[in-house]
């Protein structure tokens, strides 16, 4: 059995294990007071047949932002949009199936699969070249975005990301919690509280910003089929990384690899340090006490290391 750094914690599955629970008290509201509770505050685009949840603002070069596995573009309009808008056209997408954007398929969808179809909405929005920056699983987007769709992905950056195959494999509670039942089952046994403070954990050493567990929207994450549908994604994962791998070195477009060496959810060892010399382009810049998110806990890092990328791909002078 791997360590529990071998795991990509922030995904779907590790954090509804982490707070399932009998009691009947403090249950999430149901899928549809879920949405009214956090409605989409983005546009809600056409995309191949299928809804795409799509948050712009600001003017200047493109940053497309990828949020993380069981997650939404929340958790990036709560701080970092806004600080990049001021020099940049920023895009953040709810990922297919979670938020508010739709599943794409009823097995999971895969990197590239999720990366096509947003390449497709960025296509939509006037889009022609961006640094596409992802965090945690929203990396493995990111990066199969820049191996399938050179031409839009101008430079990536990692944050804290899953980008390579780890060793061993994932716990059963992945393929449970894929199928409808074991969904049904997490799902109706999830609280709100225990789901906080499974939230605090992937913020460690950090702690979780003021007002951010009210803005992510958690009830969101804790809907039956957002379960099932980020944990089939998370299920099929390391096939997926292990086939990007090989393909890696060929990559052309800088990328800039940013993680914190507390983050106890995604292993910096496993990841980004494994990356880094697999990129004839990669830059790994390793961040002392942080932990799984980066983009809060470190934000003038995360914002050094979107300006690098994007002056590296001649979207913006360099410094």
């Amino acid at each position: 059995m791997p360590t529990r750094r071998a795991f990509t914690g922030l995904m779907a599955a590790s954090v509804l294990s982490a707070c399932a629970s009998p009691a009947a008290q403090d249950r999430p509201e149901a899928p549809d007071r879920a949405a009214q509770l956090y409605p989409p505050i983005g546009q809600l685009m056409r995309v191949r047949g299928r809804i795409v949840h799509a948050y712009v603002e600001g003017r200047g070069p493109a940053v497309i932002l990828i949020h993380g596995a069981s997650a939404n573009l929340r958790d990036f309009t709560f701080s970092l949009s806004g600080r990049l808008a001021r020099r940049y056209r920023v895009v953040a997408f709810d990922r297919p199936g979670l938020g508010h954007s739709q599943t794409l398929n009823n097995r999971g969808e895969t990197p590239a699969e999720q990366a096509a179809q947003l390449d497709a909405a960025a296509g939509m929005l006037g889009i022609r070249r961006a640094v596409i920056v992802g965090h945690s699983y929203g990396a493995a987007v990111a990066m199969a975005w820049a191996l399938n769709h050179p031409d839009r992905a101008a430079g990536v950056v990692t944050l804290a990301g899953v980008t390579m195959p780890w060793p061993g494999e994932l716990p059963r509670f992945y393929t449970v919690a894929s199928s409808g039942l074991g969904s049904a089952v997490v799902s109706a046994l999830a609280t709100r509280a225990r789901a906080e403070r499974a939230v605090a954990r992937f913020f460690a050493p950090q702690r979780p910003p003021a007002g951010y567990l009210d803005q992510v929207g958690i009830e969101l994450a804790l809907r039956t089929e957002t379960l099932r549908t980020s944990a089939r994604q998370v299920d099929i994962l390391k096939p997926q990384l292990q086939a990007m791998n090989e393909r890696y070195p060929g990559l052309r477009v800088p990328v800039e690899i940013l993680h914190g060496t507390a983050d106890n959810a995604v292993s910096i060892d496993f990841h980004s340090r494994a990356l880094a010399p697999r990129l004839r382009t990669g830059r790994l810049t390793e961040l002392p006490g942080i932990g799984h998110m980066p983009h809060h806990a470190a934000p003038a890092a995360t914002l050094a290391a979107i300006d690098r990328a994007a002056a590296r791909a001649g979207l913006r002078p360099r410094a």
